[in-house]
């Protein structure tokens, strides 16, 4: 049992035995003790004097008497109002400490057998268009959040679906078929999405010129401003071609849908360079057009079982008004579907493939209506985890100098980033004499390492509901709240402790007891802080919040560096204390590791 365990324990007999009453153990507070009290741990006792029938100071100081007599982990108490503050045995800091060491995966749980499985839905890219900083923060949040849900001992299953159809898709052909002039990944030395994203571009810069010509003409007809570009949009011969190409696809015309798998291919093989130097992945992948007739079946069902209504047009719709909201088009009047009908079949495929308990969709929140609806209708439509569904909101991500846009080319590109962010990492690590010792191939492998902790750490701190502005500058640092800072003090504890196996000859270390009152206040701080590990990853578990790991790993760094600089380790005199150190460094290092690889962060051996 923990300290904060045997200490509710022993609150619990005292009451009984003091004032006669059996309290149930949700009425024992303990919270840290404030700083400018002594002790670690503060029990509050306003819960109990109703059945104590005294004054707060004197409940607490009975109480108190009571755990010191009986409690083998309290060393001392104060009293401060209705505040009894404990003082912690170094006895019990000892064993909580062995506690910690002997669990390589102290604080986290295992999935069983019994455990729940969740699916976690993230990426969710266009084939039109490679990844951009916007999906970099989706992905490392989905990646992230997998992680943090498997060590709350879940079941994770980490799925992707592609928009790989409908009328972007189609541009990009169009555009590569009357401008690209045979141009392959393999010719132009470019990634297959990069390649794609270019006929992209290409294609809103002929469309908006055709527009422009167009609006022109009709203007110097007669038509007023707005509604010639209105009409120039809608009859530019480019988008009339694009939807011609798109009616062609789902009547599965062979040409059309041969260039479709071609381009398609190229582009799945530009994703995975991009995902695999981002560190994340996928359990399954399901495609759009792969769903999208699964969906409107089901619609047609629900149709059928009067759960949606069919217009005079046509159109089938859904009726959202006894829940407080309007109604929902499912499918159009011609038969084609939407988003919602698309996820409506997908959600059947993922139900009829895994025993989902519960579904995550991180996506961002401009999207917070459609999941709204989305879980409405699922719920109608019989999915046991449909009402419950968590649609995980995040912000956008800007830059310094504003808001991205893929039609103009003028997205930050994910692998431009990513390459960037390494570049940084290696110049800084060069400026600041970290690399002198270090081969070529080192150099490389922990710039990767750092630049890419950089960016993760960058994005993932910030809680994701929050719009954010991304500095590749600012992530970059040695010092303050950034990856690089816990990463290098990671690496500062390992050196340690491969100098205390080769200077000492220290490899198996045996943590004995210390004699009493001989813990310094910054040992059993940081013993304190290295326990709260379990409790920050179950809150970021019912949070799905990313941002809770991360900023623990920054107090816990903080922390030990505030302990190394007041505290030798390897030049301490006393063997048993000097061991001591060492477990102790060993750990936080250990639960760094732990906690940075929640977030998919790598930690190196040494920087």
């Amino acid at each position: 049992m923990n300290i904060e365990g045997k200490i509710v324990c022993s609150a619990m007999a005292a009451v009984k035995e003091l004032y006669g009453q059996e309290v149930a153990e949700k009425m024992v507070q303990l919270q840290k003790t404030k700083r400018e009290f002594e002790g670690s741990l503060t029990l509050v006792v306003f819960p109990f004097l109703k059945i104590s029938k005294k004054s707060p100071e004197q409940t607490a100081q009975e109480i108190g008497e009571y755990l010191l007599q009986n409690c083998d982990a309290v060393a001392s108490f104060n009293v401060v109002k209705g505040f009894l503050n404990l003082v912690i045995a170094d006895s019990a800091w000892v064993e909580l400490l062995k506690a910690i060491d002997a669990d390589e995966k102290f604080g986290e749980k295992a999935a069983t057998e019994d455990s729940p499985l969740v699916m976690i839905e993230y990426s969710s890219p266009n084939t039109n268009k490679p990844l951009h900083l916007g999906h970099v923060r989706n992905n490392l949040l989905g990646w992230s959040l997998a992680q943090i849900m498997a060590a709350n001992g879940n079941k994770v299953v980490k799925t992707n679906i592609v928009n790989d159809r409908g009328i972007h898709i189609c541009k990009s052909m169009l555009a590569w078929l009357k401008y690209g002039n045979g141009e392959t990944p393999e010719s132009s030395g470019k990634k297959g999405d990069h390649l794609i994203g270019d006929y992209y571009v290409a294609f809103d810069k002929h469309y908006r010129e055709e527009v422009k010509e167009l609006t022109a003409q009709y203007v110097a007809g007669g038509m007023d401003v707005e509604a010639a570009e209105k009409k120039a949009k809608e009859e530019a011969p480019l988008i009339k071609e694009a939807h011609d190409m798109l009616v062609k696809w789902e009547q599965n015309d062979p040409e059309v849908r041969s260039l479709w798998k071609k381009m398609n291919d190229w582009v799945y093989a530009g994703f995975d360079e991009t995902y695999a130097k981002m560190g994340v992945g996928f359990d399954k992948i399901y495609y759009e057009s792969d769903t999208y007739l699964r969906g409107k079946a089901k619609v047609e069902e629900g149709l059928e079982k009067g759960l949606f209504e069919r217009h005079d047009d046509n159109s089938v719709w859904a009726d959202l008004t006894n829940e407080g909201l309007d109604q929902k088009l499912l499918l159009r009047s011609d038969g084609t579907s939407v988003y919602m009908t698309q996820d409506i079949g997908t959600a059947e495929m993922r139900f009829k493939d895994f025993p989902i308990d519960k579904m995550i969709y991180v996506v961002g929140n401009e999207q917070n209506y459609h999941f709204q609806v989305l879980s409405i209708l699922l719920d109608r439509l019989g999915f046991k985890w449909g009402k419950e569904l968590v649609h995980f909101s995040y912000g956008m991500v800007e830059l310094p100098n504003g808001k991205m846009k893929s039609r103009e080319g003028t997205v930050v590109d994910a692998d431009d980033l990513m390459e960037l962010m390494v570049a940084d990492a290696k110049r800084t690590s060069e400026e600041a004499g970290k690399f002198d010792d270090m081969t070529e191939e080192e150099r490389n492998e922990i710039a990767r390492i750092v630049g890419m902790g950089a960016l993760k750490y960058f994005i993932l701190k910030v809680d994701a509901r929050k719009n954010m502005l991304f500095n590749p500058e600012e992530s970059i640092d040695f010092n303050g709240n950034t990856g690089p800072f816990i990463q290098y003090t990671h690496a500062r504890i390992r050196s340690i402790l491969r100098k205390a196996e080769v200077e000492l000859g220290i490899r198996n270390y045996e943590l004995g007891i210390r004699s009493t009152n001989n813990l310094s206040t910054k040992e059993t701080e940081l013993i304190q802080k290295m326990n709260g590990y379990a409790d920050v990853v179950a809150q970021a578990g019912k949070d799905y919040s990313p941002s809770g790991i991360a900023n623990y790993c920054y107090e816990l760094t903080k922390e030990f560096n505030q302990f190394y600089h007041d505290y030798s380790i390897l030049k301490e005199e006393d063997e048993q204390i000097r061991m001591f150190r060492l477990v102790l460094a060993k750990n936080v290092a250990k639960i760094l590791r732990n906690g940075m690889a929640l977030l998919g962060i790598e930690v190196p051996e040494r920087m």
